[in-house]
């Protein structure tokens, strides 16, 4: 009995301190590409902690004391980077505000909670011997604009992974699959001519039919967790004025892609099966996911959560382990104006990660 109120006291404790980082990293602006104040917030956890740490530009990085090459190793990864606040808001997005349970502030929920949660996490478990798995712990930057100097960045510099936990606001339930994304520009060539006259090959009517093709055209393989891969055509322009038949049009396709799809696959289903010229943006945005029999996801789903499969994109897509995504907070509330994360959710954030780990490490 003693020692299970000493360990309630060390994670009270430590949610507390947790709290007080968030409303440090909510007063320091942070945006895409601009985290080099939130980073030094984040060391000066590490200092308070006496954890060593690393910095690589904006991103902060630590192992756990007993660090054995020979065993496998767990990555706890959230970022520290934020949106810019929209026009609705009507707190002051910089100022931690408590009222009525809730925290407010720019990137309270997202993903700020998450990122405290799983910083006091490192911190229980950081001195711990013979640990079944080592646990690096990366506050990463860029993750609201898929940067390339955020966690893509520090991965050479880190361990091989067998797998991660990716803070991100699931109301602590188990996000078990992610969506990845492909961005493709779209180019239909025609030939120039009047409008007047029979003359030209018309390229907006080439993508048209295109287009009706992405519209109905569905990929045989659906995902358990995501369902189908989903084609979204978003942007279209051509012409130059109303008497020239177009010998160009471009048009956007957003796609969502499963995990039973690489993102090479896709392109080149489309690219066999439309006209025109079609230019990936990258192929960065990988889907992820890990087994549901996995044992985190296991010691989850004992303490009564639930899986699902994410449709938004997160640090996931750059990860080549299995990861999971969980952490307190609701994703509706993302970019949201006024913010806010319950302060109930930063207590379950920490006590929930610490419950799970106890049970795999």
């Amino acid at each position: 009995m003693p020692q299970l109120t000493d360990t309630l006291t060390q994670q009270t404790i430590l949610a507390d301190e947790a709290l007080a980082l968030l409303k440090r990293l909510i007063a320091t602006p942070s945006f895409s590409r601009e985290e080099d104040q939130t980073a030094s917030v984040i060391e000066a956890f590490f200092q308070e902690k006496q954890i060593p740490f690393i910095r690589l530009k904006n991103n902060v990085w630590a192992q756990n004391r007993h660090f054995d090459s020979a065993k496998p190793t767990l990555l706890l990864n959230s970022h520290h980077d934020t949106v810019k606040p929209n026009k609705s808001w009507t707190l002051d997005p910089f100022e931690p505000m408590e009222r009525d349970g809730k925290l407010f502030g720019l990137g309270s929920n997202d993903a700020g909670g998450c990122l405290v949660s799983l910083l006091a996490t490192f911190a229980y478990f950081y001195g711990r011997p013979n640990m079944a798995y080592n646990i690096v712990m990366a506050a990463t930057a860029e993750e609201e604009i898929s940067g390339r100097d955020g966690l893509e960045l520090l991965l050479p510099e880190l361990p091989l992974f067998s797998f991660a936990i990716v803070g991100e606001p699931t109301e602590m339930q188990l996000a078990i699959a992610e969506k990845g994304l492909l961005v493709l520009d779209c180019t239909a060539h025609g030939v120039s001519g009047h409008a007047a006259r029979d003359e030209g090959d018309n390229a907006i009517y080439k993508a048209i039919q295109d287009i009706n093709w992405l519209m109905a055209y569905q990929f045989p393989k659906v995902s358990p967790t995501l369902g189908p891969v989903k084609l979204s055509v978003t942007i279209i322009n051509a012409g130059t004025q109303h008497n020239v038949v177009p010998d160009t049009c471009t048009f956007t396709v957003d796609v969502r892609v499963t995990e039973q799809y690489t993102l090479e696959e896709v392109v080149e289903t489309i690219q066999n099966n439309i006209q025109a010229e079609v230019k990936p943006r990258s192929i960065r945005l990988k889907p992820s996911s890990i087994p549901v029999e996995h044992p985190i996801v296991q010691a989850g789903l004992a303490l009564g959560r639930h899986t699902y499969g994410s449709p938004t994109t997160s640090d996931q897509a750059v990860l080549n382990c299995p990861s999971l995504k969980c952490g307190p907070g609701h994703s509706g509330r993302s970019h949201s104006a006024d913010e806010f994360i319950y302060l109930r959710e930063i207590t379950e954030g920490v006590t929930g990660y610490i419950q799970m780990l106890e049970q795999v490490l």
